[in-house]
Formats: structure tokens, sequence, C-alpha cells
């Protein structure tokens, strides 16, 4: 973490201390009359992407929420791996992972062969070895809600969401520089019934599968429900069953399935119980079922097992369905060539599926984390509005995935065991195990993985000079040892989510680094005379809109810092103080032992690369380390970047 860039502020919270401004803002009291983007709805998506657009303090953001506060109990618990690096991008991974349940392992459990009772039929590792440096674990989403607004609350901005609000109606006026209008109706009492009227460059819709917004928009879910009823609950229990504290699936012989979900704190247990069938066009709702129904249906599914429940912290209904959008924003298909979105939805507000398999939180965070970046960028004058498009068609992509998915693991749990080999409708343990086991990365989600379009590049040719950073994915984190000080630490935790690209360097090993014949000195210097300045404002510091790092082959001792090219040692800041965390070396430190970030990458150690990121850690390109790596770069981003107008100066922060 780095602070204390424009002037030494105090030894109190660093987090505490970046806001600038004489007095703590009033997000309660009234909603302004003009926003750059209103958020409506504080879940996960709304909170991540009030978080990622919080970071700017020339944006003004608002959230709306229709709830009188913060969440008290939360329904979605589980945290893939992909959403605890995100967590790290934003500062609050280490709190998650204390407090957390880590889910290691997953047991299933299959009927006896006399059909009266359970066995243990399979055990498999939860998260496959190298997948991610961050567990899967089970957290209350009221818990996390918190930690989101801790993110807010502390960030430039000091951004809250406005609670006790209605979203009522939205206009799109056909003027595209016009903004959005908004009626926003007062939920609390001393101001019940009021409208605030909001004009907003653009609106996001968070706000859940029954989603204002969406309607507004016209928009449809389609899919359908699978006619079968689950019920859900948090419970203080004792019980004989030997894997209460471990993720379990069970199916019984003829009562059904449960899925077991530890739940931090060691004593708290979720599950999923499966219920009645329901008949075509029947909902949930029509069979007032009690949590005293659940516990008895819960209890003939444990047997012989018994299982006393002691205390209900919560419980739910619901039946499954799996329904999904068009498409994500205001604009259809046919028209996305002239003109661009100004009203977008993410989360249950345009994909909902069950629960079982822990998608439907993190996939919405995810959402979030792939817009909000984009939206900073086009509202700053950094990129083309046209950059927005590629929210839907990107998200899109994964939704449908993640709904296939939902149906086929949904269908597989609702299964009876298969009775003999001509049973076509039961499903064989070990297939289940199976299908379990080879959607791993999928449920980690690290599986995530785009198509070429305007941010991932379609050429493919340099592939093979960084083959384990497969362009369209995340970058997959590794630790390093940084130049300056000698402190390991992981690659990926130095991609904060402050909305800037990074360019990571990896020096050949053919070449001092500090010779300018070099290429990778050759590379900086073209990035930081040509690259650097056409895409930054001339009042920011060189490294605001696009960072240069790299790792290098050669070891600490044998570099002097001071003669590496300027690019990795900027002067930034009103004081223009060196940055001298951007250089890292692939070598072992002195207590941790790690290394090889070439060798576990694929990284070529005699020709290096350039890896290009996204602001969402997605890797869109991997270039050579010359001039023609310089010149696709430049490309690449010719293609959505708008070019701003810099002084001849160009040594720093000018």
């Amino acid at each position: 973490m780095q602070f204390h860039l424009n002037g030494f502020k105090g030894s109190g919270d660093p987090l505490k201390l970046q806001f600038d401004g004489a007095t703590e803002p009033d997000f309660q009291t009234s909603l302004p009359e003009e926003v750059d983007v209103l958020i409506v709805g504080a879940g996960p998506a709304g909170q991540l992407l009030g978080a990622q657009l919080a970071q700017f303090p020339d944006l003004t953001t608002r959230i709306i929420e229709a709830k009188p506060g913060r969440l008290q109990n939360g329904q979605a618990d589980g945290l893939q791996c992909r959403s605890i690096e995100i967590f790290e991008a934003f500062g609050f991974a280490e709190r998650v992972v204390k407090e957390a349940y880590w889910v290691n392992e997953t047991t299933f459990w299959s009927p006896t062969e006399d059909g009266k009772g359970l066995r243990r039929s399979g055990r498999i590792r939860d998260t496959e070895e190298g997948l991610s440096e961050m567990p899967h674990v089970i957290l209350n989403q009221a818990r996390l809600h918190d930690l989101w607004l801790d993110a807010m609350k502390w960030s430039p901005t000091r951004l809250e969401p406005s609670y006790s609000r209605r979203m009522v109606d939205l206009r799109i006026p056909q003027e595209e520089s016009a903004s959005v209008e908004v009626g926003v109706e007062r939920l609390d009492p001393e101001h019940q019934g009021q409208i605030e009227r909001v004009r907003a460059r653009y609106v996001v819709g968070c706000d859940g599968a029954r989603s204002g917004v969406r309607r507004a928009l016209g928009l449809e879910m389609k899919g359908d429900f699978a006619n079968q009823a689950w019920g859900v609950l948090d419970a203080l229990v004792v019980t004989d069953f030997p894997d209460i504290r471990l993720k379990t699936a069970i199916h019984s012989h003829n009562e059904g399935s449960i899925l077991i979900i530890p739940r931090e704190g060691g004593y708290l247990v979720r599950l999923y119980i499966e219920l009645d069938k329901l008949q075509p066009d029947e909902r949930i709702a029509t069979r007032k079922i009690t949590s005293e129904d659940i516990i008895d249906k819960a209890q003939r599914i444990f047997q012989p097992y018994t299982l006393d429940v002691r205390h209900i912290a919560y419980w739910s209904v619901y039946d499954v369905g799996q329904r999904l959008t068009d498409h994500f924003d205001d604009v259809p298909k046919t028209e996305r060539d002239q003109r661009n979105p100004r009203v977008l939805i993410t989360g249950d507000a345009c994909h909902t599926h069950s629960a079982k398999a822990g998608q439907g939180m993190n996939v919405s965070m995810n959402d979030s984390y792939n817009l909000g970046w984009k939206l900073a960028s086009v509202l700053r004058g950094l990129a083309d509005p046209k950059l927005l498009h590629t929210f839907s068609e990107e998200r899109h992509d994964i939704a449908k995935v993640l709904i296939d998915f939902d149906r086929e693991i949904s269908r597989m749990f609702a299964a009876k065991p298969k009775s003999d080999a001509n049973d076509k409708d039961g499903i064989d343990p070990a297939v289940f195990q199976e299908y379990f086991t080879r959607q791993g990365r999928f449920m980690a989600g690290v599986e995530t993985r785009y198509r070429p379009g305007l941010l991932t590049s379609a050429d493919t040719s340099h592939q093979h000079l960084a083959t384990g950073f497969q362009i369209g994915t995340r970058f997959h984190s590794c630790k390093v040892l940084r130049l300056s000080d000698a402190k390991p630490i992981h690659l990926g935790h130095e991609m904060k989510a402050d909305g800037r690209w990074r360019m990571v360097l990896f020096g050949d090993n053919m070449h001092d680094p500090t010779d300018h014949s070099s290429p990778l000195f050759e590379v900086c210097t073209s990035f930081f005379t040509r690259l650097l300045p056409k895409y930054t404002p001339t009042d920011q510091d060189i490294d605001s809109v696009i960072d240069v790092r790299a790792v290098l082959q050669q070891s600490r001792t044998s570099i002097n810092i001071t003669d590496l090219p300027e690019v990795l040692l900027p002067h930034k800041g009103k004081f223009g103080l060196q940055d001298y965390e951007k250089v890292f070396t692939d070598e072992e430190s002195y207590n941790f032992g790690f290394g090889d970030i070439y060798k576990k990458r694929g990284v070529d150690r005699e020709k290096g690369c350039i890896v290009v990121v996204r602001p969402d850690q997605y890797i869109s390109a991997v270039f050579p380390l010359s001039e023609q790596g310089c010149e696709m770069t430049e490309g690449f981003f010719n293609g959505f970047m708008k070019v701003q107008t810099r002084s001849d100066d160009v040594n720093g922060h000018v």
C-alpha cells in the first residue's frame, strides 16, 4: 500500500486519510439534481460498482436503496476464489479470509446397498491446487455488505448508499448527450411519498430479480422454472452425522437431497433441502411451507443419522429457475452501431438461477467489476463511449454459460440415485462427483474467458511468449520479489481497483535491463515518450492511466535501481517523488523460498514479452518485447482510448 504521495497526513489508518474535503458529505438528506452515475440497488453488485466509482473524486456517484439501512441478514454466502482476488484489489481480502469458513473438501453421500442408510461415496479437494492463491470461503452476505460499505466509506469520495429510496420512473431522452431522467420516491416516515428528480449521465440497475430498471427498459427475463421446490435453513444443530463441518452433497434413497454448507464461526450450518415437486405453472408461495416442514424433510433425508435443530437463524423456500435477458443495456443488438448504452443492468436484474453452486452473488459482483472501470474511463474522457457495448457483449456470454451449468447441476441434485443400470432418470453417484470435479474451475470463478473483441486481442500469434497468461482470462497471480526493498509479494495484488491499465514487461535473459540498447529499456523509453503521454491527461501523473511494471530475471543484487528506465521509476505527485515499487525480480526471497514466475506462467526466458492487463485484471494481449510490440500495443489502445493533450515535457508529472 502506498500513501503520503502528496504530503504526510498523520499516522492513522491510511485508508481513512484519503479524503481531502473540508466536511464529510451528506448522502441521506437529499439527492443531487445531477449525477454522473445513479446506481439503483445496494446489494453486492451495486456496492462493488459504488466502491469502484468512489475511487474517482471527479465523478459524482449515488446509490439508492429501498431498505432503511444496512442489510441485517443476508441470503447468499459462498464466495469464490475469484471473488476473494477481487476483494484484494479493493483492500479487504484479508478480513474476509480471516472471518470466513474455508471450503477445503467436498464429500458425497449416497444410499447404502439396502437403501436403509447412507454411506460416504466420495471425497474431493474443493479447489484444484494452484488454481488461485485465495481460498473458496463462506461468509454471511450481510457481513460482506459491511465490508463493501467500509470500502466506500473510506474511499476518496466517502460514498454511502442513500437509503429509503425507490426508483419509480425512468426516461431516456432521444438525444444521446442528454441525461437520463429518474424519479425517486422517498420511503422514510419523515418524507414518505416525496419524489426527487435526478438527471444521470448513466443509470445502472443492480436491483435484483424484480428489477424496476429492467422493467423500465422493457427487457424480459426468458427461461423457465424446473418445477422443483427447495428450502434453505441456517441453524445451530446437534447431529451424529460425521461430515456436518464439510461441504457435503447427500442423495438419499427416496426422500430427496441435501447440500450442507458449513458457516463461519464453527457452529452454524446452512442446509439446502429438496422439497416436493411442483405442478406445472405452480409457484412455491402457494404451498404455505413452514420451517417445521423444512426441518421434518431434512430429518428424513438424514436418516439413520439424527438432526436436532436447536436454533434457527434464517429460513426460506424457493423454486428453481434459470432465466436470462437478451442483453444487459438499453440498446438492442440491431442498434449497437447507431448509439451507445446509457442504462445498464447487472446481476439478478439480468440473470437468475439456483443457489446451490454458490454462483449468484459472485457472478453479479463480476458483472459490476467488468462495468465500473469502463464507466469511469468514459466519464473521465479517457475512452470512447463505444467501450460500454463490451459490458453486455462480454457478460451476457458468461451468463449463458452459468445458466447452462446451473440447469445441469440442479437436475443432478434433484435426481434420485440410480437404482440399476437401466434407470435412465436416476443419477450415478460417481457421475455426479465427476461432474462436480470437472466444473471446479468454473465454480471457483476462474474459468471465465472473454472472446476476441474491442478489449481482447484477436492476435494470438505471440501467446507462446507467455502460455500461462492466456489472452481473455484473468491475470493469474504469482509471487515475485520487489527490487527496491526485497519484499516478497503477489504480483496480481499490485493491480488495485483504481481504474488503471497495467502493462507487465517480462525482461529477457540475454541483456542487462539497465543497458539503453536492451529490449526492455527500449520498450520502456518508447512507452514513456510516446504511448503514455498520448493517453494521459496533462495534469495527471504519467502512470495514472497506464501503469507500467517490470519483472526481471537478473538478481536484485546485480541491478542499480536508479539505472533503470524512467517509466519504471517515475516522478509523481506535487512533490515529484519517485515510485520505487514498479520493478520485481524472479528470485527466491530470504525467508519465503519462492520464485520462478517465468516457469510457472510459461514466460519465454530468452525473449520476454509484454502482457497487457485490463483494469479488472483480465489479459487483453501478449505482445513481443520489441519495437514491434510497442506498435502493436499502441494499435490496441487506439481502438477505444481517446488521445489526450499534453505539453512537450513528459518527464513525470507535468
